[in-house]
């Protein structure tokens, strides 16, 4: 054990190969106490070091199972909040670099959101007419703003479901901060576009007039994810005027017009589960983040599978590729010696908030 922290610049020129080796040993040495997270979207070079791979909820509720008392989440930093809010007292959370989040995520934030809502309330009676629903995708403090007031989180697989226990009990829904898996979703359940609208955080009242809010089932934030929007619907068309037998599926990140031109929307998990599933021989077009296709087309192609990725240029969550081998090596290293580095830690009032709005999610779905 060493009396202070290992410093972060000590790794910073060690080649992936050596960092590998020293990851491998260090959860050797950790001996089951320390377990890692390996979301879809993270590199390969981190993703092998993973105990478990899935989406952040889904990592998540596994971390707070397990017996680890240290958490790993090779993510970015609302994924580790979840697993904190998630976890038991004596679990620690961490992330490898506190400077992965996500672009997405920052598009919505708790002054903004209460801003929306008291502006919501010169013209409706919010806490009897609206329910707030965040995406997973958000920070600690939009899901404890959701808990408070009687809302709910969603995530990309069960959105439809979370909407159908919004509208039993109240008439509209404010969805943050992903526009497009509301709408998408919206869609799927019949809901006419002219009732979804879009709040622009940047206009007083959101850019909307009174009537349009008082008509509107769904109220929209106007945020989105990076990756998600590199795909356009003429990417399809083009790519199926030379292969016209591809089935195409996409993430309701992506936006409407491209979801409308997919023959299935799915969540990572959905993706994965449907392509694989899928007979041999075919051909895919996926709308998603770009090291979760290629892993896919690799797990595929055995199966006479292709698999490709629909942008034309590469799109990948460049915040999630900030967690790298020396970042990984590091924190490890440092809980050999008997030190936390980069732990991720809500408040306790924050936590209880935004864990009565996850367990609402968990009930409904």
């Amino acid at each position: 054990m060493t009396d202070t922290a290992l410093p972060i610049q000590d790794y910073a020129l060690l080649d992936d190969e050596e960092c590998n080796a020293r990851i491998i040993k260090a959860k050797e040495q950790l001996n089951g106490e320390c377990i890692i997270l390996g979301h879809h979207y993270q590199r390969n070079e981190v993703f092998q070091h993973a105990d478990f791979s899935g989406d952040s909820l889904k990592l998540s509720r596994q971390a707070a199972q397990s017996q680890a008392k240290y958490i790993v989440f090779c993510g970015v930093h609302f994924m580790a909040e979840v697993a904190d809010i998630l976890s038991r007292p004596e679990q620690i959370a961490i992330l490898p670099d506190m400077a992965a989040g996500c672009s997405m995520a920052d598009m919505a934030n708790k002054v903004k959101v209460q801003q929306c809502w008291d502006e919501l309330a010169t013209v409706l009676d919010v806490e009897n007419a609206v329910t707030p629903i965040t995406y997973i995708n958000s920070a600690a403090d939009l899901k404890a703003f959701c808990g408070s007031h009687e809302g709910i989180v969603c995530t990309s697989s069960n959105a439809e479901k979370i909407l159908n226990w919004c509208f039993e009990r109240r008439e509209k829904v404010l969805f943050f901060p992903d526009q497009h898996l509301g709408r998408n979703t919206g869609v799927q359940m019949d809901i006419p576009l002219q009732h979804m609208v879009t709040w622009d955080f940047s206009k007083p009242m959101g850019g909307l007039s009174v009537e349009q809010i008082k008509q509107a089932k769904m109220i929209l934030w106007k945020g989105h994810c990076s990756v998600h929007q590199a795909f356009r619907p003429e990417h399809i068309d083009e790519f199926k005027a030379k292969y016209p037998e591809t089935k195409v599926i996409s993430h309701p990140e992506a936006c409407f017009e491209v979801c409308q031109k997919s023959d299935y929307i799915g969540s990572t998990e959905n993706i994965l589960k449907i392509v694989k599933e899928a007979e041999p021989d075919t051909r895919w077009l996926v709308a998603t983040e770009l090291n979760l296709v290629n892993r896919l087309h690799e797990a595929c192609k055995d199966q006479g599978k292709n698999v490709h990725f629909m942008a034309p240029t590469l799109s990948m969550c460049s915040t999630m590729f900030r967690t790298d081998p020396q970042h990984l090596a590091w924190v490890l290293e440092n809980l050999v010696a008997g030190h936390v580095v980069n732990q991720v830690s809500v408040s306790q009032e924050e936590s209880a908030l935004a864990k009565q709005a996850l367990d609402n999610m968990l009930q409904a779905s």
